[in-house]
């Protein structure tokens, strides 16, 4: 963080008693996340009884991000997070994130993501092969399903059966979409009797023990595997230490929950803003028949396809799935001028500096080539955070671009995507990922139409 940028503190107008903003966050959590930059470069807002800080200055969210051991990773979402992932990755505290963060990685490595891309491979191939011509599918139900069922294809290459896949994916969609709603009751709300509470508790219940019943299914099976689980059980750091069994459980359930609804939202978005932007939508299919001939995608494909990896990028800037998380001050310290005690909360909010006027050009415009390396500029690098940044940068980035990317060259190889004229592009009030309430599209078989004279385009997949 420069010492010559000066930083303005201010405060979001609008919030109410008892809920602070939770009403516009609901209405619409990334424009307001995004409007938040008009009051300063750090603005106070409330999440029900909370009082909070957001960045809205890129340099200021990436010096937050970057300095995990003073902004550590707590507050209302995590409190709630944890009730599903317990102490993984993703929720650890600064004191185990960096032994976890080594023991993970080596599940991580390009070269274990070309061995994932073939379960994704085979699980998009899966989704794709059973819709028919004419078929009205649900955007983000049926991405939902795909991904949560690629990412348990990529943890256990042992085949699990189809009924339980069902239920596993019903209980993380009750207990995901119930996160939120969890996060902004009072304490004493969360542990009265109520039918929504017991269903939540319930469904969490299910998922921990159906986790623990794999893994112990898995250990005992005799086989040698190749997968991301595998991997986990062989990680060892360099004093040959170990993820111990709570440990790989609370993995797995992170990866389950990082890996699904994040691409599904995505994807979702991504056929929603080609059909605003027929130009680019065209552009991209001829992209596909060009490098992929009528067959589908693999890990040695993506370099090609890049419009299809910077269209996955704008997406993200605009329509961020992973819109919310917070962090706890382990200490007092001062930020944009303000004095902040230990144990106040700030939000990071890709949304709240995806559109910093500093760093983009017309910034609420969906324009792909922004990502072209010879234009994309340093600017645009510092506010592009959707995984976040720093140590405890999302580990999972480049394995959900990996499946996106797969996963939009399959499905719009084999078919062209019309949105219904009922959609509803507002998002789902409450939800953990941001996505539209409804978007149902309608397939159409296609056949390539490949173009014998068209250069492969140059490779994108690193321009951010």
């Amino acid at each position: 963080m420069s010492e010559q940028t000066t930083f303005v503190a201010g405060a979001a107008p609008g919030a109410v008693p008892i809920v602070g903003h939770a009403l516009q966050m609901m209405r619409n959590p990334v424009n307001f996340m995004t409007s938040l930059s008009a009051h300063g470069d750090l603005v106070q807002i409330r999440i029900g009884p909370t009082t909070a800080y957001v960045p809205t200055h890129p340099d200021l969210l990436r010096y937050v991000l970057t300095n995990d051991r003073i902004f550590d990773k707590g507050g209302v979402f995590y409190d709630r997070a944890r009730d599903i992932a317990g102490n993984g990755l993703v929720t650890c505290p600064f004191a185990d994130h960096r032994r976890q963060r080594r023991l993970m990685q080596s599940a991580f490595t390009r070269g274990q993501l070309k061995r994932y891309a073939a379960a994704m491979h085979a699980e998009i191939e899966d989704t794709a092969s059973r819709w028919h011509d004419g078929m009205v599918v649900d955007a983000f139900q049926e991405m939902y399903g795909m991904a949560l069922r690629t990412v348990g294809r990529t943890l256990y290459s042992t085949p699990v059966s189809p009924e339980l896949t069902a239920k596993v994916e019903r209980s993380f969609d009750v207990v995901l979409n119930g996160l939120f709603r969890q996060m902004f009751l009072p304490g004493v709300i969360r542990r009265l009797p109520l039918p929504s509470n017991r269903r939540y508790q319930s469904n969490l219940e299910f998922l921990h023990e159906t986790t623990q019943e794999l893994i112990k299914d898995y250990r005992n099976d005799g086989v040698e595997h190749d997968d991301l689980l595998a991997a986990l059980l062989a990680s060892r750091d360099d004093d040959g230490g170990r993820l111990d069994d709570r440990e790989i459980h609370d993995q797995v359930i992170t990866v389950m929950a990082a890996g699904t609804e994040t691409v599904a939202g995505t994807l979702t978005w991504v056929f929603y803003l080609l059909s605003q932007h027929p130009e680019i939508e065209a552009a991209l299919y001829e992209e596909i028949d060009t490098v992929l001939d009528g067959r589908a995608p693999e890990w040695d494909d993506l370099p090609n396809l890049s419009l299809a990896d910077r269209i996955i990028s704008e997406a993200l800037r605009l329509h961020p799935p992973a819109w919310l998380f917070t962090r706890l001050t382990a200490s007092e310290t001062e930020l944009a001028g303000r004095q902040l005690p230990a144990g106040t909360t700030v939000v990071f909010s890709p949304a709240a500096v995806a559109q910093y006027d500093d760093a983009f050009d017309n910034p609420a415009k969906f324009d792909p080539d922004r990502w072209l390396p010879d234009r994309v500029s340093p600017s645009a690098r510092q506010a592009f955070m959707p995984f976040g940044t720093g140590a405890r940068k999302c580990i999972g980035d480049l394995y959900a671009r990996t499946e996106a990317t797969l996963g939009l060259a399959t499905i719009l190889g084999r078919w062209r995507v019309t949105p219904e004229p009922d959609m509803d592009i507002r998002p789902v009030p409450l939800a953990t990922v941001y996505h539209p309430r409804r978007l149902r599209l309608k397939l159409s078989a296609r056949t390539p139409h490949p173009v014998a004279s068209a250069v492969p385009a140059p490779t994108g997949g690193d321009a951010i």
